[in-house]
């Protein structure tokens, strides 16, 4: 990989919490057109990391910000930054599907409108083809207006994926995206976020480690705060440089 394929990076990122030293130094890579997951026991610091990607801790009392976080040659935290722009480009996808007690045509359609736009054959463009890129256009083609609500855990969970595609973002972090969904609504997610990584950059957070395994091309081990070690997925399975890398991926603790 070049420079050129660094879509967005961390130099020296710290994050605090009061007193609390959540994220100490971490200087990390994450390329264009790929998936890098981010592994780590509880407690470890991945969502709190992935929240500083696109400034999502600013809304948290009592937390702080250091060192740099790089979008396209940019830092995210200089003064200036249009943050509602940017959490446009970087979009997230939580633990827990959220979608807005609205129709299923409505939650799509509200990033779009939020942004201004108000044709209605433009919105239907966009709600269709978002679906479509979500795998969920076959299932709710003829029920857009049903409520977002009625939608089984897996569905709701690639409608708000659909939502973030909507306001076209350019990086998609996924805070844990399988964890409240069975076996086979994983899979979908995992062949989505596989075909997804042909036109966006992908940061997953995730506990399951066959899942990283599965579907990242890049890993980052993320202990106590730090970065442990980093590199393509097959090589920090099957040959870690570190201890206690090793011992995660075994089981021996986490």
């Amino acid at each position: 990989m070049t420079r050129e394929d660094v879509k967005i990076s961390t130099r020296n990122l710290n994050v605090y919490f009061g007193d609390l030293h959540a994220i100490k130094n971490v200087s990390l890579q994450m390329y264009n057109r790929s998936i890098t997951s981010i592994i780590g026991p509880s407690g470890c610091g991945k969502s709190t990391f992935l929240r500083a990607l696109n400034r999502m801790l600013d809304i948290i009392p009592h937390a702080r910000v250091a060192g740099e976080v790089i979008l396209d040659g940019r830092n995210i935290y200089e003064n200036g930054t249009d943050v509602v722009e940017l959490r446009r480009k970087v979009g997230m996808v939580f633990q827990k599907p959220n979608p807005f007690p609205k129709s299923v045509y409505d939650n799509v359609a509200y990033g779009p409108r939020i942004h201004g736009i108000r044709s209605r054959d433009e919105l239907d463009a966009i709600v269709e083809d978002s679906l479509k890129k979500a795998a969920l256009w076959d299932e709710v083609a003829d029920s857009l207006d049903k409520s977002a609500m009625e939608l089984s855990g897996g569905q709701q969970q690639r409608l708000c994926i659909a939502r973030t595609l909507a306001v076209k973002p350019e990086v998609i972090l996924f805070d844990e995206p399988c964890s409240a969904l069975d076996p086979i609504s994983t899979a979908k997610i995992e062949d989505l976020m596989r075909s997804l990584k042909n036109d966006y950059t992908i940061v997953i957070v995730t506990h399951n480690m066959q899942q990283a395994a599965r579907i990242s091309d890049y890993t980052a081990f993320l202990l106590m705060g730090e970065l442990i070690e980093f590199g393509k997925t097959a090589r920090i399975f099957e040959r870690p440089c570190e201890k206690a890398t090793e011992d995660y991926i075994t089981g021996r603790f986490g």
